[in-house]
């Protein structure tokens, strides 16, 4: 029996246990289903993986460190994450090859059992997901897709030392993944067909290396913590467009857009298939300077929706208009299940009440952390937590700070559980859709993985960063049920 279980090792599961051991908490352990630790970033191997907010601003708040580039790479944030590892001694806490398979509540033990994959079930008072919200990858159910004889991987599941060389390769999907992918092996293929569904708005992205002198200093807290404040105060300005002043967004993003696409792309058809017919930031925007290039080189086919795929054949790819395209590889950059797919196992709290159930019409939860029914139980990065303008690590030790005072209050009670109210739940995601019918990821013209089955906003919070954080700050123990 454990005091905490803890569900993943990515950023969130490390902001907890930062959180955790802060207060002199060591009775946890995290869970990791893989055979490493490190959740997004050392999973996601795929080439040109990198982050798109800056490096000083997307890191934990604990310590600086001195990265080497202003948007840092996959190598470099795989190598941060183990370097937090090692620093606080995480190492101790995780356990490896451990892949939750269904968790439980016992309301007469009051805490959680947690079954695990060929492994003994572990039982704790506190539960806390952090599995985080793309985890799940997705691939659409193509006709004939298992006739495929060639090679054929989601980009969350790029096979270590793949070679493309020399390769006819297909990318279906034209998101983040994809606009990175692209650049990075164009030149490496024989040939690359590109298969977008629906075109994104794409920015300049200004990334740049640090001298060594920046580095040093990026390592220095009097440095490192004033720059982050920059980054967050300039950043935090964009949700004034995204959501109150919409035709701030033509001038700061749709214009500059518009022209890198010009300068980029001569050819007319080519640039029209490229353009968005939706307001800039209704769907994550793409920052990136090499993607049109590779777009336009003499060994990309380019495939928008009017042509796109018809079957996968055992040899390749036939596309809508008929024509039969001969592969090697197939990479699937479709995305994840973010929103209805938020935790991949079933949890089950008071009453036999599923989370499911409760999810049925879409999901949602007390500050994007907890449900009514599901005492202890705490959902790092969940519904209504994204973040469109900013760190998503912003919002994450938000929710830190609130899971903490629930626990917190609990020990100070001398309570043994803590679950929101119906009625607190209730208030909050009504306010939370409430505010989201003003924004552009509600109303700019798009479908968007935003967006659940039931079309609601799920994945963005609508509004400020520093206005959740205040929410989850305040915290109020009316709003609670203890027992």
């Amino acid at each position: 029996m454990h005091q905490i279980i803890i569900i993943g090792t990515g950023f969130g599961a490390q902001a907890i246990a930062l959180a955790l051991i802060k207060q002199n908490i060591t009775d946890f352990v995290m869970l990791e289903r893989r055979s490493f630790a490190g959740g997004t970033w050392k999973q996601n191997r795929y080439p040109g993986a990198a982050v798109d907010v800056q490096s000083p601003l997307y890191s934990l708040s604990a310590t600086p460190y001195p990265w080497t580039r202003m948007f840092a790479k996959q190598a470099e944030l795989a190598k941060y994450t183990d370097d937090m590892f090692d620093r606080f001694n995480l190492w101790a806490y995780i356990k490896l090859n451990h892949n939750v398979i269904r968790s439980v509540w016992d309301e007469e033990a009051q805490s959680w059992q947690v079954d695990i994959a060929d492994q003994p079930s572990l039982k704790a008072q506190f539960l806390i997901n952090a599995t985080g919200p793309l985890s799940t990858p997705v691939i659409p159910n193509f006709i004939g897709k298992e006739r495929f004889r060639g090679t054929h991987f989601h980009t969350n599941d790029w096979p270590a030392d793949f070679s493309l060389h020399n390769k006819k390769v297909a990318i279906i999907g034209s998101g983040a993944s994809a606009t990175q992918v692209i650049p990075a092996i164009v030149d490496q293929v024989k040939h690359l067909h590109v298969f977008q569904r629906t075109p994104h708005w794409v920015i300049s992205r200004p990334d740049m290396k640090f001298p060594k002198w920046v580095q040093r200093l990026l390592n220095k807290k009097w440095f490192y913590f004033p720059l982050r404040a920059a980054i967050y105060w300039a950043l935090e300005t964009r949700v004034i467009a995204f959501k109150y002043f919409p035709g701030i967004l033509r001038f700061v993003g749709e214009w500059p857009a518009q022209r890198l696409l010009k300068k980029q792309v001569s050819d007319p058809k080519l640039r029209a298939a490229l353009t968005p017919d939706y307001t800039i930031g209704c769907k994550r925007i793409i920052m990136s300077d090499t993607l049109y290039p590779a777009l336009t080189k003499a060994n990309v086919s380019f495939h928008d929706k009017t042509d796109g795929i018809g079957e996968i054949t055992a040899n390749g790819v036939t596309t809508s208009q008929g024509e039969s395209i001969d592969l090697d590889v197939i990479v699937y950059a479709t995305g994840f299940d973010a929103t209805d797919g938020l935790i991949s196992y079933p949890v089950t709290g008071i009453d036999q009440q599923t989370l499911s159930d409760f999810w049925h019409d879409y999901p949602r939860a007390y500050l994007g952390t907890s449900v009514p029914f599901c005492p202890n139980f705490f959902i790092m990065t969940g519904p209504n937590t994204g973040i469109g303008h900013t760190s998503a690590i912003v919002v994450i030790e938000s929710q830190v700070e609130y899971i903490m005072q629930a626990i917190k209050a609990v020990r100070d009670q001398k309570c043994q559980s803590i679950a929101p109210t119906v009625e607190a739940e209730a208030s909050y995601t009504n306010f939370v859709h409430s505010e989201m019918e003003n924004t552009v990821w509600h109303k700019g013209g798009c479908n968007s993985w935003y967006k659940s089955a039931s079309g609601k906003v799920i994945a963005m919070f609508p509004g400020f960063s520093f206005t959740f954080r205040k929410l989850c700050k305040k915290f109020k123990l009316g709003d609670h049920t203890l027992v």
